[in-house]
């Protein structure tokens, strides 16, 4: 059997989707680049995905949640530390990672920032996760009596959105602004006040 004959799994076409964008970016790759990376026809690639727009929606999907969801599980769950400081490293290791991937995986970046207004349910998704993530650092806070009682869902989404132009890709163009650390400083101290 040639490689034109075997079936392809979707994680296949992803990997291959995700390099051929980093190469081209994301307005300049087509299916066809896709699948000749592949080395196969570019009908192939729609037995698997309806349209360019949802394999770009599924390549977003699957980076978000292995670039970035994926490690700040680990520090959402983890028990190492009090509960205001896994908050802090939560917010720092999500920004620091955007910020990063800005700077060096801009392809990939642009597409995913590209994402973030046309598809709205799969970032609506991520956000959901992420948010998840943070009630279950406050909810440790309120059990360890660390952080004032109060509905840990609402507090979660108030410090993810009050922390947005920190890590939002919208606000890209403001991370190298040299006060960005300081404003920072001055939201967590905020958000820190209301908490504890």
């Amino acid at each position: 059997m040639t490689k034109n004959e075997l079936p392809l799994s979707k994680d296949e076409i992803l990997d291959a989707a995700e390099q051929v964008l980093r190469r081209y970016g994301p307005d300049k790759t087509s299916v066809v680049d896709i699948a000749k990376v592949l080395q196969v026809s570019h009908g192939t690639l729609y037995r698997h995905f309806e349209s360019k727009a949802a394999l770009r929606e599924a390549v977003t999907s699957r980076w978000l949640h292995t670039s970035i969801a994926v490690p700040l599980e680990a520090i959402a769950s983890g028990t190492g530390g009090s509960a205001v400081e896994r908050l802090r490293l939560w917010l720092d290791t999500l920004i620091q990672t955007k910020r990063k991937f800005a700077a060096e995986d801009a392809e990939m970046f642009a597409m995913y920032a590209n994402v973030t207004v046309i598809e709205v349910e799969m970032i609506s998704t991520h956000m959901y996760r992420l948010i998840k993530q943070l009630e279950q650092i406050i909810e440790a806070g309120m059990a360890s009596k660390e952080l004032k009682q109060g509905n840990s869902e609402s507090l979660a989404r108030a410090v993810f959105l009050a922390t947005s132009r920190f890590h939002h890709p919208s606000h890209a163009g403001e991370w190298a602004m040299g006060s960005l650390g300081e404003d920072f400083e001055s939201v967590w101290q905020l958000l820190l006040g209301g908490l504890t």
